[in-house]
């Protein structure tokens, strides 16, 4: 049973590229917002001159990471958006700002979860020496870089790679992937279901989004 959302609010935390991926993408129902946690990202003004609303919500401004995940969520209900899409947003959010949102809280990360958790992973694949790299968006919850996937995407890893040559070749992935997944959420196409992704059958994007693309 489809349950489309309405609207979306994207947090960043430096240039967003992701962000300008699911903005240029055109995604079904309205962005209502970009926030960012630092006063000076890039990904604010591109935002800005596209017409989208944007706000800061500055941690170093907070007590405490609760303090401030507290005003986030206040901003978030505010421009009362149904899903929160986090484009390299660097922040560890506190387990009652997850719950608040859980089924409505989605990432992207640099690797093909579960391998690479954390920062660096682009390094970290290379110092393990996998020949398959890539990117997942997964439904966020307490644990770190652990909740459901929605999709992945692979890319190969080159011989004479170094970490930037490899990470160029995922965020391209990212690119393609987030709107993607973005939109099978927002459609009502995907949801978490009992802590499992469920795409409907006509619309799983499995097929393209695990290709693993020519370098």
């Amino acid at each position: 049973m489809k349950n489309p959302m309405d609207n979306y609010v994207i947090l960043i935390s430096g240039r967003g590229s992701n962000m300008q991926a699911l903005i240029d993408a055109k995604l079904p129902g309205t962005c209502v917002g970009v926030i960012s946690n630092r006063p000076g990202a890039a990904g604010l003004a591109w935002a800005a001159e596209r017409g989208v609303s944007t706000a800061v919500i500055d941690h170093k401004a907070f007590p405490s990471r609760e303090a401030f995940d507290v005003a986030l969520a206040e901003e978030i209900d505010r421009r009362g958006a149904e899903l929160v899409l986090l484009a390299g947003f660097m922040r560890v959010l506190t387990e009652a700002f997850v719950q608040r949102f859980n089924g409505r809280l989605v990432n992207i990360h640099p690797s093909l979860l579960p391998a690479f958790p954390g920062l660096h992973t682009h390094e970290t694949a290379l110092k393990t020496g996998v020949r398959i790299h890539g990117c997942t968006v997964h439904f966020v919850t307490p644990a770190l870089d652990c909740g459901p996937i929605v999709v992945q995407a692979a890319v190969p890893v080159l011989p004479d790679d170094d970490a930037d040559q490899l990470a160029a070749r995922v965020l391209a992935q990212e690119h393609l992937v987030y709107p993607q997944a973005a939109r099978g959420i927002l459609n009502g196409h995907c949801r978490l279901v009992d802590h499992r992704v469920v795409w409907d059958s006509d619309a799983t994007p499995a097929g393209d989004a695990l290709r693993v693309p020519v370098a």
